[in-house]
């Protein structure tokens, strides 16, 4: 079955050295995109971290944030960007002198500036990538675990619109002929009340029709959707996990290609309707797909 771009896995677990905490959470992409949030110090993991979400997850937005907590008896100093704070001061001096404005820079102004106090570089030192790497993969488990529940119940309404769309296609079947013998005895009222008496020329009513008929053929954009619909069936029920999205994308902009034709070769109340109810399944279809990986 398709697996969905959405989910979310998270892993506490206690090492040698302190508390790790990996949380991952993915949501809608049209590509693969990454967004971390590492505590100083494990920046130096960010490649290696991608590469071993990128082994996972084929597509979507993944936001990744690992804390870090050192262990007991552990405590060093929070380091103060002295520097920087200089140049906070010394900015908002300058807006206070040339717009006139009032208030004191203290502490507590300073303090919600979060660049300028970090943790320790050396905090890290000690943990082990190893850890970092397992404790990621098994969020990573969570998410896939969590995105294929969700893929189901994709599939599961997916293949009720397709449904959907098959019942339409066959009651548009069933119409379609039936609009040309009504038109045909359209055309012969038509004619005996214009001629009165004089009887209608059977062969040119038929022409007539056969013309009609050519021009309302819809029977190969019939056939074409529902084989765009099969296909897509097909891929839904037998992808295995294995990203398919784009593909079904494909095949909605194809599917509806044929609606729209069918929709304007209509020519008849019934069948426009039905054209209606096919597009609309599409959409869904549409919708629905944004969110397959």
């Amino acid at each position: 079955m398709i697996r969905s771009m959405t989910g979310f896995g998270e892993v506490q677990r206690e090492t040698g050295v302190g508390t790790l905490n990996v949380q991952i959470r993915t949501v809608n992409h049209r590509h693969f995109h990454t967004h971390f949030r590492l505590p100083a110090g494990a920046e130096r993991w960010e490649t290696e971290l991608t590469r071993i979400v990128r082994d996972a997850i084929a597509r979507g937005h993944v936001h990744y944030r690992m804390e870090f907590q050192p262990g007991p008896g552990v405590v060093r100093p929070v380091e103060v960007d002295h520097d920087r704070i200089a140049s906070y001061v010394e900015a908002l001096e300058e807006v206070k002198r040339r717009h006139g404005i009032e208030g004191a820079v203290d502490v507590s102004l300073i303090a919600r500036f979060p660049d300028v106090f970090a943790p320790p570089s050396d905090e890290l030192e000690q943990l082990s990538f190893d850890e970092l790497a397992a404790a990621t993969r098994d969020a990573l488990a969570a998410v896939l675990e969590l995105r294929e529940q969700e893929g189901d119940a994709l599939a599961r309404d997916l293949l009720d619109s397709l449904d959907q769309i098959d019942t339409a296609l066959a009651a548009i079947e069933t119409r379609a002929p039936q609009r040309l013998l009504e038109e045909r005895d359209r055309l012969r009222r038509a004619v005996s009340e214009l001629a009165a008496d004089v009887s209608a020329d059977e062969d040119r009513l038929a022409r007539e029709i056969a013309y009609l008929a050519e021009r309302w053929d819809i029977n190969e954009e019939i056939v074409r959707l529902r084989s765009h619909v099969d296909q897509f069936r097909a891929l839904v029920q037998s992808a295995g996990g294995e990203p398919a999205g784009k593909r079904l994308g494909f095949w909605v902009q194809e599917m509806h290609r044929e609606a729209n034709t069918i929709g304007s070769k209509a020519n008849d109340a019934e069948i426009a309707r039905l054209a209606v109810d096919v597009k609309t399944a599409i959409e869904k279809l549409r919708e629905q797909v944004e969110n397959v990986e």
